[in-house]
C-alpha cells in the first residue's frame, strides 16, 4: 500500500523519491511520504532503517541526494538561510534522550528557542515558559537541573522545550524509549491530547506499538529504504501482509 494523494493545502511533509546513502550504506531508496495538515503520522521500522534520517530531512538537517522534500508546500532544499531559519521556528522536535544541556533548568532549557529566535521580553519568556511546563504537566521542573529529572519528567521538559515556540508541525524521535510501560502511556496520552488541544501536525517515529495504538492517525512502515502498508493504525496492526506479521510479531514477543 502506498501514501495516498492529496491538494498541496492539504499536506503538511511530502517526501517524493527520496534516496539516501552514506557511504555504500543506502538508508533510504525512493522513499515518498505523505503527512496531512493536522494528523499524528507514525513511522515504524526495524533499527537502523532511517526512521530518524527521515525527521532529519523534513527539518532540513539532511539533503536527500535524490528527490525532494517539501515542508508547506516549501521545497526545503532550496530554501536560503533566513527562510530555513524562519520554516524551523514553527517546527518543534522531541529529541529521543530528551537532549537536554545538564548545566542549565529545565525552566533554561525550555526557554532556550525563545531567547534564540524571538525577541520577547525575559519576563514574556518567562510566562510562556511556565505555561508550557504547566501544559505538560510538570510545573514544579522549572528551577531544577536535568539530573534531578526522572526519564519521564526529562521527555515532558523536552516536550515544553519543542512547544514553546507554538509550532505547526513536531516530529517526535522515539518518545517513549527508556521509560517504562506506565509512564509511556503517559506520554502518549500526552501526545493524543496535544494534538487533540493545539490541532498541530505531528509526525512520530516510534518502535513501540502502543504509540501506535494510542497517538495515531495513520501509520506506515519504513523498511528497506521505504515506507509502505501506510494505513490506519488498527488496518496497520492487524494486517496480515507477512512482513508486517513478522516485524509485530518480533514487537510483541
Amino acid at each position: 500500500m502506498s501514501t495516498t494523494t492529496g491538494k498541496s493545502t492539504d499536506i503538511a511533509i511530502r517526501c517524493q523519491g527520496v534516496s539516501k546513502a552514506f557511504g555504500k550504506r543506502v538508508i533510504l531508496k525512493d522513499m515518498n511520504l505523505e503527512v496531512r495538515r493536522g494528523e499524528t503520522f507514525c513511522i515504524m521500522g526495524p533499527s537502523g532503517c532511517g526512521k530518524s534520517v527521515t525527521l532529519k530531512h523534513v527539518i532540513g538537517l539532511m539533503q536527500p541526494d535524490q528527490g525532494t522534500v517539501e515542508v508547506w508546500g516549501r521545497d526545503m532544499r532550496s530554501l536560503a538561510r533566513e527562510q530555513l531559519r524562519e520554516l524551523r521556528s514553527k517546527i518543534g522536535y522531541v529529541f529521543q534522550e530528551a537532549a537536554l544541556l545538564n548545566w542549565l533548568s529545565a525552566g533554561d532549557n525550555v526557554a532556550l528557542p525563545l531567547r534564540e529566535t524571538t525577541r520577547l521580553s525575559e519576563r514574556e519568556i518567562q510566562e510562556r515558559v511556565r505555561a508550557k511546563l504547566e501544559l505538560v504537566r510538570v510545573p514544579d521542573a522549572m528551577e531544577k537541573l536535568p539530573n534531578e529529572l526522572s526519564g519521564g519528567m526529562k521527555k515532558r521538559v523536552g516536550l515544553a522545550r519543542a512547544l514553546v515556540t507554538d509550532p505547526e508541525l513536531i516530529l517526535y524521535d522515539e518518545p517513549t524509549a527508556g521509560l517504562d510501560p506506565e509512564i509511556a502511556s503517559s506520554i502518549n496520552e500526552l501526545i493524543r491530547e496535544l494534538a487533540d488541544s493545539l490541532h498541530v501536525t505531528s509526525l512520530v517515529v516510534t518502535h513501540h506499538v502502543g504509540t501506535v495504538k494510542k497517538v495515531a492517525s495513520r501509520v506506515g512502515l519504513l523498511d528497506n529504504g521505504r515506507l509502505n502498508y501506510v494505513s490506519g493504525p488498527e488496518e496497520f496492526l492487524n494486517s496480515k501482509e507477512p512482513r508486517l506479521v513478522r516485524f509485530l510479531g518480533a514487537k510483541l514477543d
